[in-house]
């Protein structure tokens, strides 16, 4: 594969429009087909204006559940494009300095983060003492405090918080976790998922490569699809992980977060998932490998359009757009008054800060480290 920067990563890979397909064990609530949905929609206000939120935009023009109602950002030269390209009021739209005052706006239910990693934090905790819903990207925070904290705090405004987890939503994800948790093929006894991009022409100024912001390389920002993975095509939580660093070949950029590292997660049911998160080489895989077949997936974590087959033949699942059928996963729960199903939701952001800290450990101290099960 040719070298791309990140943008050119994000662009390439894309993502399908198309009808969703949910599998029942996995699924959101049944979404009605023909009508559409015409009754009241989540209004979305988008915090950091950033790539991601560019798609985040379109799932939400496909959304049945939601709609783009407003949003934050520290640049005015982007407020009023989006205002002019997407019809946004100029009351609903907010800077990070006066954010806070979202409080008295009726008009916004639910406030989507695609901020800077570090900052996930502060704006959770400021929305939900506004009042508002919370949809948070990955990795939730920088650490499991963090995360606790979070949870703490919506829970106590009333609000609901969810994090961003698009592939929970996908017809190709759900069908490895159906194969591994209902062991169509046997007790699964490796996994292997990666995923990385060389970077060609970054901004040394990227908020990737700080410490502050990023939290780490790409262990925080491309590590957790892996550990996500592993943790729901098994349907169990890892009990310890061995990790090692990568080679540093870009001095130059990874000065304060890793550039490569390697893991091996330790499952109670004996199986392993071994895993590469990278900036120095394209990657975008997963295989598994159980007693009587195998699965895989390539691409296989990143937007797709995702090719895979098991033992049993190719995969036959429409492309989709992954943010449109996250949104309308969550949406009905909120819009119903009704808790989060566990595997969206605030706790489950939690867990990953767990092993993304052990993993981190583990390469720093070259030991096997113990990880909690809750």
């Amino acid at each position: 594969m040719r070298n791309v920067s990140r943008r050119g990563f994000v662009e390439q890979l894309g993502v399908g429009l198309g009808v969703s397909l949910l599998l029942p064990s996995f699924a959101a609530p049944a979404q009605p087909q023909n009508p559409r949905y015409a009754g009241k929609k989540l209004q979305v206000a988008l915090c950091g204006l950033g790539r991601y939120a560019n798609l985040v935009r379109e799932g939400l023009a496909e959304s049945q559940y939601c709609q783009l109602a407003g949003i934050v950002t520290g640049t005015p030269a982007k407020a009023a494009r989006w205002k002019a390209d997407y019809h946004i009021p100029e009351k609903n739209c907010y800077s990070y300095q006066d954010f806070d005052k979202i409080l008295t706006n009726k008009s916004i239910d639910l406030v989507y983060i695609t901020l800077p990693n570090g900052l996930h934090k502060e704006f959770t905790l400021r929305a939900a003492k506004a009042g508002k819903h919370v949809i948070v990207e990955k990795p939730m925070a920088l650490t499991e405090q963090d995360c606790q904290e979070m949870i703490a705090a919506c829970r106590q405004a009333g609000v609901q918080l969810a994090v961003g987890y698009r592939l929970h939503y996908e017809p190709h994800h759900l069908e490895l976790q159906r194969l591994g948790q209902q062991k169509v093929f046997g007790q699964v006894r490796l996994i292997e998922a990666s995923l990385g991009y060389r970077l060609a022409d970054i901004d040394p100024q990227d908020w990737h490569l700080s410490k502050a912001l990023a939290g780490g390389g790409p262990l925080m920002n491309l590590g957790v699809y892996c550990i996500q993975s592993g943790r729901y095509v098994l349907g169990e939580e890892p009990v310890a992980v061995t990790a090692q660093f990568g080679p540093v070949t870009m001095p130059g950029l990874f000065t304060e977060v890793e550039e490569s590292v390697s893991w091996q997660l330790h499952f109670p049911s004996g199986a392993v998932c071994t895993s590469t998160a990278t900036a120095s080489c394209n990657i975008d895989r997963f295989f598994a490998s159980a007693d009587s077949g195998s699965f895989e997936l390539s691409p296989g974590l990143s937007y797709g359009p995702f090719r895979g087959k098991s033992s049993r033949g190719a995969f036959n699942f429409p492309v989709i757009n992954q943010q449109a059928a996250q949104l309308d996963g969550i949406a009905p729960y909120i819009l119903d008054s009704k808790p989060l199903p566990a595997h969206i939701s605030g706790e489950e952001g939690r867990k990953d800060l767990r092993v993304l800290v052990g993993i981190y450990k583990a390469a720093k101290t070259g030991k096997r480290v113990a990880l909690r099960s809750n």
